[in-house]
Order: C-alpha cells, then structure tokens, then sequence
C-alpha cells in the first residue's frame, strides 16, 4: 500500500533524516493521520472514523512480514554508524508487531525491537527479502511497503499480487515515481475497487485469475 499525488509522485523531492518524505511528501498521508484507526497503532487517542477506515483496517489484516528500503527504515546515507546506530523512526515499540526485511547494500545484525517487531536487513535482493518475508510471515501475508524504489522493483518484476493505491488530491511537481519504467503492463494487477473518503481516493487492484 502507498499514498500517490495527481502527478504519480509517492515522496517529495529533497529526502533527508530531517524531511525523511521530501519536501511536501507529508502532505500525501494527511488523510490517515487524522484516522482513530492509525492514531491507535502509534498510541494515541481520538481521531476520525470515516470511509478510510475499513480499508485502512482491511490493508493491514492478515500480514504476517513487511519489507521495506533503505530510505523508507531511514538515517543517514552509506554504511551504517556502529558508534550511533539508527533504529528507525518509530522509536523503541515501532508499529509493525512482526519480522521486517529491510532492503539495503550495507550488511548489519538484526535489530530486536519493543512489541515483537524485528528488523532483518538483507543485501541480496527484492527476491531474497521477499522469500524470507514469507516463510517468517506463513501463513499470513506479506506486506510491501515501499519507498518508492522498492515497490517500483517490485511492480517491474511482476511479483505483487494486490495494491493499494492512496491518491491524495494534491500535486507535487517533483520527487519519488512509484511507476517510473514500469511501462503499461501491470503484469495482471486489475482495478476491483475504488473508495472516496474524505481527501483521498482508494485504489484497490488485485491480479485477476487465470
């Protein structure tokens, strides 16, 4: 699942640890900040029920394993700083509750977190990451969750069975393209859903049996 601008962008352009989204990246999740349902997960009270709700819920039902890249776990670039390791933004008790596979060049032990949540970092590949995902994820699901590189690799080699496609009524002008080279084949993934909710539409496309 991931949040996508008018204009294809899914971050901001000029990424950094200090604006980890890019400039205006965060303008693409407004809609789900405000949900009771995602202030909940991060251990905060209130927030809105609205028609996001259940596909909010419904996105993160069943997943078992989540990957992820570099830039989305975060710190600085390059290798990684023994003396002052980056944890990820999430703090001690991130949100996940479940092994993550963190897709990177730079090898490093797994990093044993609060509430169950384990970062793997693997330095072999989307195919790797996502096999280890789904044995440590069996028999539930397993969830890409980006950035924009990640799931732009995994889109080109056809290994994504369902997404979910948070369009934000806004434009950046620049930054990260979740569909850059991907071309006009979607390798089976068909729209089956569409969702308005107040400022985001939901796409949800599913690979269509054979």
């Amino acid at each position: 699942m991931i949040s996508m601008s008018l204009d294809g962008f899914v971050a901001g352009p000029s990424q950094s640890v200090d604006n980890p989204l890019g400039i205006g990246g965060m303008r693409l999740h407004e809609w789900v900040l405000e949900l009771e349902a995602w202030r909940g997960q991060h251990g905060l009270a209130g927030g809105e029920v609205n028609q996001s709700s259940p596909v909010f819920a419904e996105m993160f039902a069943n997943i078992g394993a989540t990957v992820m890249g570099r830039n989305m776990f975060g710190g600085h670039p390059g290798g990684w700083d023994a003396a002052n390791p980056w944890n990820g933004w999430w703090g001690a008790d991130p949100p996940y509750h479940h092994p993550v596979f963190v897709i990177t060049h730079y090898p490093r032990q797994p990093l044993v977190m609060e509430g169950g949540t384990t970062f793997n970092f693997v330095t072999d590949g989307i195919q790797s990451a996502l096999e280890q995902a789904r044995r440590a994820a069996r028999p539930k699901d397993v969830l890409v969750a980006g950035g924009a590189s990640v799931a732009n690799q995994y889109l080109k080699a056809g290994l994504v069975d369902e997404m979910h496609i948070n369009l934000a009524p806004i434009l950046l002008g620049s930054g990260e393209r979740l569909f850059d080279g991907v071309g006009d084949d979607l390798h089976g993934l068909e729209l089956v859903r569409t969702v308005a909710a107040p400022k985001v539409t939901h796409l949800k496309y599913s690979r269509r049996s054979t």
